[in-house]
């Protein structure tokens, strides 16, 4: 059984690779599109012209910039606000915002309790 090959609004990948930000913008949703629309930040054209010329570990800061097409393969360090976290950019990406893959908030996992954490460890003695 041979793999499904990616579409992207009736878009093969080297399609998407292709067309330029105008034609693209008009394909994603319009949140995004009216993002692209107001134009690129200075942050993320020095994004953009990073991963255009070939840099090896791009880091940003852009959580909002919108993943195109011409950033596929490619892994994109992310801030989260306390580390920069790696994102491999796949197809189906595309549209979304890198913010939505690095996440700012982790799983909590407690431990035991301790002193003073209750009202019966008062009672303990402590030498």
């Amino acid at each position: 059984m041979a793999k499904k090959e990616f579409t992207y609004r009736g878009k093969t990948t080297d399609e998407l690779k292709k067309l330029s930000i105008q034609e693209f913008m008009n394909l994603i949703p319009s949140r995004e599109r009216r993002k692209i629309k107001r134009g690129f930040t200075d942050q993320e054209k020095i994004l953009l012209k990073d991963i255009r010329t070939g840099k090896n570990d791009v880091e940003t800061h852009c959580r909002d910039m919108i993943i195109l097409p011409e950033m596929i393969g490619l892994t994109i360090k992310v801030h989260t606000g306390k580390e920069f976290f790696p994102v491999l950019i796949a197809e189906d990406m595309i549209g979304h915002k890198l913010g939505e893959f690095a996440m700012t908030r982790k799983n909590v996992h407690h431990g035991a309790a301790g002193i003073g954490a209750t009202k019966s460890s008062a009672h303990a003695s402590v030498h």
